[in-house]
């Protein structure tokens, strides 16, 4: 029996929706890095994009675990000596609540140029409308 590898003229990409506000944020970074990569689907390919497109919604109200809320920081550094600066989650929260899960989404895609590929089709909103109504998205379970 042959092994049947996927190609991209062949893939088929589905649209998910997620609902930020009842998942916690790893849990559901979890299950969104399964999705992207396509590993819920038979014609699973380690190399090739055969993932979906994920819409999260209601950003800024993802819930954390522990203390997370005062003591997690992200580190932006700009390439001059001791010039790195953090920021708390719930400064972050505040400013850019789309980043907190393309963060924590990132950090569990593989490093190469797939993930950056895959990481475009991941579409985060804060609030709870989203201009893809077109694409009939299902919810992702």
């Amino acid at each position: 029996m042959k092994t049947t590898l996927a190609k991209s003229q062949t893939k088929t990409s589905e649209w998910y929706i997620i609902d930020a506000s009842k998942e916690v944020l790893g849990r559901m970074a979890a299950k969104i890095a399964f999705a992207l990569r396509g590993r819920d689907k038979a014609t699973y390919t380690p190399n090739a994009d055969t993932g979906a497109y994920i819409i999260v919604i209601n950003a800024e109200k993802i819930n954390l675990t522990g203390k997370k809320e005062e003591q997690k920081e992200y580190m932006f550094y700009n390439q001059f000596v001791g010039r790195e600066r953090y920021v708390k989650l719930s400064g972050m929260r505040k400013r850019r609540p789309d980043f907190i899960i393309k963060h924590a989404v990132k950090g569990m895609l593989p490093k190469n140029r797939l993930a950056a590929r895959l990481l475009t089709k991941l579409k985060v909103y804060a609030g709870a409308d989203h201009p893809h109504a077109a694409q009939n998205a299902k919810p992702l379970n």
